[in-house]
């Protein structure tokens, strides 16, 4: 099992000292990251943490996970690696490039 933690189902209001203060109760932290919009700076619910050990990672699932925190249950699970994403070949309206790059558009009269 790894090191690194996913929290899910997380208050918005949620900071990086309060899951450190937390999951401090199960072991040592290394690492809290709370992902936050990049617009709006708002937090997006979810965050990672990074245990010291295998050990006290396994403490920190099993005691936390379903932990009420802002009346929220929380999610505490092993994190998996990112999915890979399709790179290029797509035209930002999520439409697949036909031939030359064109996005699907003819290119030879109707007629």
């Amino acid at each position: 099992m790894s090191r690194k933690l996913f929290v899910g189902n997380l208050p918005y209001e949620t900071m990086e000292q309060d899951l450190e203060s937390l999951f401090g109760q199960a072991g040592a932290v290394e690492t809290v990251t709370v992902m936050r919009d990049r617009a709006t700076g708002r937090a997006r619910g979810f965050a990672f943490v990074e245990m010291a050990s295998e050990d006290d990672a396994q403490r920190a699932i099993t005691q936390l996970n379903g932990h009420q925190l802002g009346g929220r249950a929380l999610t505490v699970n092993e994190a998996r690696p990112q999915a890979a994403r399709p790179s290029g070949g797509y035209d930002g309206g999520g439409r697949s490039r036909g031939p030359g790059g064109r996005g699907g558009r003819r290119t030879e009269p109707r007629w």
